[in-house]
């Protein structure tokens, strides 16, 4: 048997995370809350960002949760610009409003979502940067 070794980047390590068990998880469950705002919007804007999306596309859907719940939000035709996006921040908006009970789940999902959009903001200048300053 033949086991590929080659190092996997942490990008497609979290790439592979399951969002949407986290969100299921991390929205009722203290104990899992810190996983879901670290490794979970990680991955998440890894995902994101892999397929062009810009944070403000992001953050008005947060803003779509915040005033009209998670439920709302899934139900867009197109949550994000392209097909591909929406369909991913489809399943994890609609994971979510499986588990959301409260009002606070539905406003820790939008804090979530814009956790998510810093993170690609910070991604996408960290990348301007090195881009603007040549190879170390």
């Amino acid at each position: 048997m033949v086991h590929d070794r080659s190092p996997r980047t942490d990008d497609e390590v979290l790439a592979a995370t399951d969002i949407e068990a986290l969100l299921r998880h991390g929205l009722s469950r203290d104990a899992l809350r810190t996983a879901l705002f670290g490794d979970g919007a990680i991955a998440a804007a890894v995902t994101l960002d892999r397929l062009g999306v810009l944070p403000r596309s992001v953050t008005y859907v947060a803003k779509i949760v915040r005033a009209g719940g998670l439920a709302y939000a899934a139900r867009l035709a197109e949550p994000l610009p392209s097909g591909a996006a929406s369909a991913y921040l489809r399943d994890w908006l609609e994971s979510a409003a499986q588990v959301a009970g409260t009002p606070d789940d539905e406003a820790r999902a939008g804090r979530w979502l814009e956790t998510v959009a810093s993170l690609i903001d910070l991604r996408r200048g960290s990348r301007a940067a090195t881009s603007a300053t040549g190879p170390a």
